[in-house]
């Protein structure tokens, strides 16, 4: 097996900067990077693994941070990296974190004990990364938008996405419509499909309504509408995510509404509960599974090939389901 000494020599650096490169443990340029890493794919260089109790390790792992494990878009995201990673031989660790940017440099901490090969991180805000610790394996963004410190990002056009949704809202005859979402501090996600839909409705000449903020992880059972219908009026709500769309649908029965026949309702993600629900879910599909693979392949190819860090935007698409009516 190849030897620090034979990657310091092949990339033209020192053995510390060597050192530093592969256990993530101090300063380097990108290029320094690049050339390290570079030279260990190229000489098959392994790093010896081992768990936090001090055995051996038989395969590597890379560390996933996600929001939540039970919202089957992060769990589709899941099983994409899944499915990606044990092709190549490396095992999953999963961390979650609830929604609480709080949480996240701990819950990176614990990931980053086990020395894994990458992060593959889907933050609350990207831009609470700066918090992390300052050492850190290759890392690429999921659903967030890339920043300085992490060029390497699969997400999804989220403004435009919020936009097209809207549009169709408003073509179908609506021009009260509200939004609906989780804490924006929670989701940058949420944030950019609001301002999507503010857009939208002032590309129209309608003025957009404020958006209601509910908890990610308890407001959807509990969401209470009363007293945004009571001053809106509504025609129509957008959710930020379906689980949230389900949750209004809920809201509004329990005020005596119909959905769609007095309110219509659309949401994000295309998750398969709103398409077998009836009425069927209008909502915007999300390649989630597609975007798990592709941070995955990302993630290796930088950390093994020593790739250039890219954003790659994956493609959207509108479900037309049955929970908004067309008004004349």
């Amino acid at each position: 097996m190849a030897t620090l000494q034979q990657i310091a020599f092949q990339a033209g650096c020192s053995l510390a900067t060597v050192s530093r490169v592969l256990n993530g443990e101090g300063p380097a340029s990108d290029e320094m990077v690049r050339r390290v890493r570079r030279a260990a794919a190229e000489l098959g260089y392994r790093p010896a693994t081992s768990t936090a109790r001090g055995t051996s390790r038989s395969s590597p792992v890379v560390g996933v941070l996600v929001p939540s494990v039970t919202n089957p878009v992060f769990a589709a995201s899941l099983a994409g990296i899944q499915h990606r990673m044990h092709a190549a031989g490396h095992g999953v660790l999963i961390a979650q974190s609830n929604y609480d940017p709080s949480l996240e440099a701990k819950a990176v901490s614990a990931l980053l004990e086990q020395r894994p090969t990458g992060l593959i991180l889907t933050l609350c805000n990207a831009q609470t990364s700066e918090v992390l610790s300052a050492a850190l394996p290759p890392t690429v963004l999921l659903n967030n938008l890339p920043v300085p410190r992490f060029a390497a990002a699969v997400t999804v056009d989220n403004h435009r996405a919020g936009r097209e949704i809207t549009r169709h809202v408003l073509q179908s005859g609506h021009a009260r419509i509200l939004y609906v979402s989780g804490h924006f501090a929670s989701s940058d996600r949420a944030r950019l499909r609001y301002e999507g839909y503010r857009a939208a409705m002032k590309e129209t000449g309608l003025a957009p309504l404020e958006s209601v903020e509910i908890r990610f992880v308890d407001g959807y059972e509990h969401l209470e509408l009363t007293t945004a219908i009571e001053r809106h009026r509504p025609t129509a709500i957008i959710a930020s995510n379906d689980l949230l769309a389900l949750g209004v649908i809920s809201a509004l029965r329990r005020e005596g509404l119909s959905v769609p026949g007095d309110v219509s309702v659309a949401g994000f993600d295309g998750i398969a509960i709103g398409r077998l629900m009836s009425p069927s879910l209008t909502t915007m599909t999300m390649p989630d599974g597609d975007m798990g693979v592709a941070a995955a392949a990302m993630l290796l190819d930088i950390a093994e090939n020593a790739s250039q860090s890219r954003h790659l935007r994956l493609g959207h698409r509108l479900y037309v389901g049955e929970t908004v009516q067309q008004l004349r």
